[in-house]
């Protein structure tokens, strides 16, 4: 699917954006969190449902939820607020004539800790036609097939 380096730890990949978008790039950017956000994303506690990066004043995560913190007290954090994306000033200028320009669209893919550090990787996708999404149905029902009849000739 994707080149991860050595020494990331992925929590969550979004698979329904692989599905629905054709990914055109992917950039690596860190995610401003609060206290008990952190403990939240180490369980696996959120979810992508939905998600999406909307670009003003830097880069801005809307519609990714985390759940409470489980052993969090009165000042747990807000579930589906928006957040900050960390990403160079120049990186994020060259985003926006990307999106403004070929209809293009920035969405979550995958979060992972690096370096005891919670990133999120974006990609910059291209929206799949209906017909796309049927094709790539039918290809991994063939890939499965195959797997399957392999594995009962006993390769």
């Amino acid at each position: 699917m994707l080149d991860h380096k050595k020494g990331d730890r992925s929590l969550q990949i979004n698979k329904k954006a692989y599905f629905n978008y054709e990914m055109v790039e992917t950039i690596e950017c860190g995610i401003a969190l609060e206290g008990t956000e952190v403990k939240s994303i180490r369980e696996g506690r959120f979810s992508f449902s939905d998600s999406y990066i909307k670009i003003e004043d830097g880069l801005k995560l809307i519609g990714f939820t985390i759940q409470p913190y489980a052993h969090g007290s009165i000042h747990n954090h807000e579930t589906t607020r928006t957040r900050s994306l960390l990403a160079h000033k120049q990186e994020i200028k060259r985003l926006r004539r990307k999106v403004e320009e070929k209809g293009l669209t920035l969405i979550p893919i995958r979060v992972y800790i690096k370096n005891n550090l919670v990133k999120i990787e974006i990609a910059l996708a291209r929206g799949k036609a209906a017909y796309d999404k049927k094709q790539t149905l039918k290809e991994r029902d063939l890939d499965r097939q195959m797997r399957r009849d392999t594995r009962e000739m006993g390769y």
